[in-house]
C-alpha cells in the first residue's frame, strides 16, 4: 500500500525527541490546511521553543519570531494581508508564561487569526524546568520536591481564561494520548482555521494536551498514559466556546 503524504508536510528527518507529540501536532495542522485547499495563502509563525524549527516541517510560508511574540507578528501580518491565512504555533512555556500578555490581547481585540497551543506542562527546549501548566507534585528542573501551590502558584487553564474573552470565537482543548483523541484533535483544528477561513471573525485556538516524555522522565508509553490519568483531571476535555 502506498503511504500518502501531506503536501504541507515535508519529508524530512525528525529533531523532536522519542515519544513527543509535536510530530502528530504537525500532521494534523498539515492535513487540514491541505483539506481546506489554502496552503498556498497560508502563514505559520513558530517563537522559541521545541518548535522553532516548523519551518523544517511545514511547507508553507513561515516566520520565526521573538520567545511569546508569536500573537503580535501574527495580528500584524494578518492585518496588512487579510487574504492570508495566519496561524501561530506555541507552546505552554511559551504562550502561557513570557507570551502571556499578547495571547490575552489578540483574545480581547478578537484579531482573525488560529492559534495552536501545545500544552505539555513543562519547558521542553531549555532542559525541563516548570512551565505555567505543570501540575502540582510534577517534579521539574526548578520544582525537584514537586509544585507546591503554596511557592510556585497553580497550574494556570489558558482556555478557561481566554474563554471569556468577548474577541474570541472558537476554544477547544484535546489531547493526542490515544487515536479516537487524534481523530478529535483534528477536527478541532480543522475548526479553529475554519473560523478564520470564512471571516467569521475573532480568534480561535485549540490547546492540545501532548507528551513529554524526555523531561517527564517517562517512556513514551507511560507518558501517554500519564495524560489520561492526570493531566485531563486538571485540564478538562471538550469545547469552551463555539
Amino acid at each position: 500500500m502506498k503511504t500518502v503524504f501531506s503536501r504541507t508536510l515535508k519529508d524530512c528527518p525528525t529533531h523532536y525527541c522519542p515519544g513527543c507529540g509535536h510530530g502528530i501536532v504537525h500532521r494534523l495542522v498539515a492535513e487540514v490546511i491541505d483539506e481546506l485547499g489554502i496552503r498556498e495563502r497560508t502563514i505559520g509563525i513558530a517563537p522559541v521553543g521545541c518548535a522553532v524549527l516548523a519551518y523544517h516541517y511545514f511547507d508553507v510560508d513561515m516566520v520565526e519570531v521573538a520567545h511569546g511574540r508569536a500573537p503580535a507578528v501574527a495580528t500584524g501580518l494578518k492585518r496588512v494581508q487579510p487574504d492570508k491565512v495566519v496561524f501561530s504555533y506555541q507552546g505552554d512555556g511559551d504562550l502561557a508564561s513570557i507570551g502571556a500578555a499578547e495571547i490575552l490581547h489578540a483574545a480581547q481585540r478578537g484579531e482573525q487569526i488560529t492559534v495552536i497551543f501545545v500544552n505539555n506542562g513543562v519547558y521542553g527546549m531549555t532542559q525541563g524546568q516548570m512551565a505555567p501548566t505543570t501540575l502540582l507534585g510534577q517534579v521539574t528542573a526548578t520544582t525537584p520536591h514537586g509544585r507546591q501551590a503554596s511557592q510556585d502558584g497553580y497550574p494556570m487553564q489558558m482556555s478557561e481564561i481566554l474563554a471569556v474573552l468577548p474577541g474570541c470565537r472558537f476554544i477547544e482543548r484535546c489531547s493526542v494520548h490515544d487515536a479516537g483523541h487524534i481523530g478529535q484533535t483534528k477536527q478541532a483544528i480543522r475548526r479553529a482555521f475554519e473560523v478564520q477561513v470564512s471571516a467569521e471573525g475573532g480568534m480561535a485556538m485549540v490547546e492540545v494536551l501532548s507528551p513529554c516524555p524526555t523531561y517527564w522522565r517517562k517512556t513514551p508509553a507511560e507518558s501517554m498514559h500519564r495524560i489520561e490519568k492526570e493531566m485531563i483531571r486538571v485540564f478538562p476535555l471538550g469545547r469552551l466556546k463555539g
